[in-house]
């Protein structure tokens, strides 16, 4: 059975009133230290907090999403890794102890990015873009995928023993843009081939994917045919529902249903491998009414309006409905 989740950040808003009126109980959530005000979630007092605060409003945490904690260190390699990595460990111990099954990762140095906004939509609903600069080279440094390649399997040979004792399942984002050098900085996850590599570097049940189809689909790869594929080794622990159009060196996000997937062939092989993980809407158009209307705010701020969400947790419900998924 799928567990349909919606991104809930700490900071109570309409929100957590609109996903529990969708019917919408399981949350993904982001519990870094500048969106709680408390320690990360490697302090056990701290996630336990927000995990029961979120329990009183009706919400069970089922996974944590994004950069918890500063992952710099980590990913480019830098002197403290090794006590950011001890950090980790200890975060995924505590998720364990607290019930939550799930952590969706990524290893982007510069993190999730969009260089166009308030691009105009379906009605003049307002979505983001990316355009790949390549005279854009940030602050001058260079780091080579290869050097990336070497920080992610030093990383992930230390923290998946941790996640195995805890139960939990680490899924792997794939960069997004998709670009080979974003700044300087080499991006790794930028096919599907990447991040079978990452699947195979550690032989583990908790080593899996979060399947970011937008992501995917700006990579020009086959959306349906990549769910068989992973769904077969039943290494897709998350999913992303949104769309696109364009590829990794000019896109836009779109509605789910204008974009250039499948979405209805999308959601019979999800059917077809079995999925029974965690699935949510990404990032959606900002509509008539949005608090955020006309701007763009930047990371978990950026698509998650309430209109879009309420939009797109429609269009899953009526798409797993029709393929004769169960969800809870």
């Amino acid at each position: 059975m799928v567990k349909l989740t919606m991104m809930i950040l700490p900071t109570v808003d309409r929100r957590w009133a609109l996903a529990r009126q969708m019917g919408v109980t399981e949350a993904i959530a982001k519990l870094a230290p500048e969106l709680t005000g408390k320690p990360a979630p490697y302090d056990y007092d701290a996630l336990r907090s927000e995990v029961d605060r979120y329990a009183e409003a009706g919400f069970r945490i089922g996974g944590l999403e994004g950069d918890q904690f500063d992952m710099r260190r980590i990913k480019l390699g830098l002197p403290g890794r090794d006590e950011d990595i001890e950090h980790y460990k200890r975060m995924l111990q505590n998720m364990g102890r607290c019930g939550i099954d799930l952590l969706c990762y990524n290893f982007m140095p510069l993190g999730w990015l969009r260089n166009r906004v308030n691009i105009e939509e379906r009605g003049g609903a307002l979505v983001t873009g990316y355009r790949h600069d390549p005279d854009d080279v940030g602050d001058g440094t260079v780091v080579p995928a290869e050097k990336i390649w070497e920080n992610y399997e030093y990383f992930l040979r230390r923290v998946i023993p941790a996640a195995e004792d805890a139960e939990v399942r680490m899924g792997l984002h794939p960069d997004d843009p998709p670009a080979p050098v974003v700044r300087g900085i080499g991006r790794i996850f930028i096919n599907a081939e990447a991040s079978q590599r990452a699947l195979d570097l550690v032989d583990s049940p908790s080593n899996m994917l979060t399947f970011c189809q937008g992501s995917y689909r700006t990579m020009g790869e086959d959306v349906t045919s990549l769910i068989h594929r992973f769904g077969a080794q039943k290494k897709i622990a998350f999913v992303h529902i949104r769309d696109v159009k364009g590829t990794w060196d000019d896109f836009v996000e779109t509605f789910p249903e204008t974009g250039t997937t499948d979405m209805a062939a999308a959601f019979a092989a999800y059917k077809a491998i079995g999925f029974d993980g965690y699935m949510r809407p990404d990032h959606a158009p900002t509509m008539a009414g949005s608090d955020a209307e006309g701007a763009f705010s930047g990371g978990t701020g950026s698509g998650y309006e309430a209109e879009g969400m309420i939009y797109t947790v429609g269009y899953i419900k009526g798409l797993m409905q029709a393929t004769g998924m169960r969800w809870q």
